[in-house]
């Protein structure tokens, strides 16, 4: 079964910078579709971007596109989301999911997308 973890969540204050990293296990990883998500205290899950492991083709939600940019590592089987510019409202447990299939069109990003697998989250504060 395919395992993920998303690790290097911590505060930081706003207008500052910080990068997530999620370790895939498990299976092969050249297809896959990666996404980051993310849940803020009493609110819903949010789409942030996914991106093909093959070639680095990202997606991103109109609203976070800008500030975050995702990236992947096919050798160590890993996907980073670095954020910049973070705001109070972005504070929020980030987790990392994965299609073994790859992305298929334009909205992996987004919840109803259905991703197979999900890691725990690491916990993102953004003090002000």
């Amino acid at each position: 079964e395919v395992q993920l973890q998303a690790c290097g969540g911590g505060t930081v204050q706003a207008g500052g910078s910080l990068t997530l990293s999620c370790a895939v296990f498990g299976s092969r990883f050249d297809d896959y579709c990666i996404g980051w998500f993310r849940q803020a205290p009493g609110k819903d899950r949010e789409g942030i971007s996914c991106i093909r492991s093959g070639d680095g083709r990202a997606y991103y939600g109109k609203s976070m596109k800008g500030r975050f940019t995702i990236s992947t590592d096919i050798a160590k089987k890993m996907v980073s989301l670095q954020m910049n510019n973070l705001k109070p409202e972005d504070t929020a447990v980030y987790y990392c999911a994965a299609d073994p299939l790859g992305c298929t069109g334009s909205g992996c990003y987004r919840i109803g997308y259905g991703m197979d697998y999900w890691g725990k989250g690491t916990l993102v504060t953004v003090s002000s």
